[in-house]
């Protein structure tokens, strides 16, 4: 009997939030190479658009080159239609374009979220090119599980930016204490109609959320 190909050394956690204004996209910063910790400043979440984020889990070279490829689409989109893309469509483009490469595939796993003429929304991105709208929340890479734990738990319809930031927050630590995947500091996103904000939460630290702008 064949045996299985051994099971990729990557690991990472990233966390989809939606909110009653807007969303919330949060990851830790841990970049993994087999066992070894290769560093941990990596960024995992990008913006993509003027009110769009895209969170990236699995290869770095495939996330960034998918991050440039998506930030170019969106902008010539916006000339030629003189519009911003919309969370859906670059969904579908990002879609697309994976699926027309499944052959040579990019090792990632995407959550595309923001806030488009339609309101907030979160999509989940596989590989092969597969996209599903997620209502509420959503995780993905390694760490996932133990993120999906606090989610379920603690999610409720109608979030506030503070709760939805703390529950982010919340499930991203419980992930890193049990996912040597995932480690290092925590990168938050928040995405309004009228921002888009990031910033850095230290581990080490008690949960701090910033006053909104």
């Amino acid at each position: 009997m064949q045996s299985q190909p051994p099971e990729g050394m990557t690991g990472t956690t990233t966390i989809g939030i939606v909110f009653n204004d807007g969303v919330v996209l949060a990851t830790e910063r841990r970049a993994t190479m087999g066992n070894l910790v290769a560093s941990r400043r990596a960024k995992k979440v990008y913006q993509i658009a003027d009110r769009i984020g895209m969170t990236t889990a699995g290869g770095v070279g495939d996330a960034q080159q998918l991050a440039r490829i998506m930030t170019v689409e969106c902008s010539l989109f916006t000339v030629r239609r003189d519009k911003p893309i919309s969370v859906g469509a670059i969904s579908t483009l990002l879609s697309n374009y994976l699926n027309q490469n499944r052959y040579f595939p990019f090792f990632v796993q995407l959550l595309v979220g923001g806030v488009d003429e339609h309101g907030a929304s979160i999509y989940s991105v596989d590989a092969m090119g597969g996209a599903t709208k997620e209502l509420d929340i959503v995780a993905t890479g390694s760490g996932s599980p133990m993120a999906y734990g606090v989610l379920e738990d603690r999610y409720k319809k109608e979030m506030s930016e503070k709760e939805a930031i703390d529950l982010a927050i919340r499930a991203l630590k419980a992930a890193m204490r049990r996912d040597v995947g995932s480690g290092e500091d925590i990168n938050v996103v928040v995405i309004t109609k009228e921002k888009f904000e990031e910033f850095n939460v230290q581990n080490e630290q008690k949960i701090s959320v910033p006053a909104s702008v």
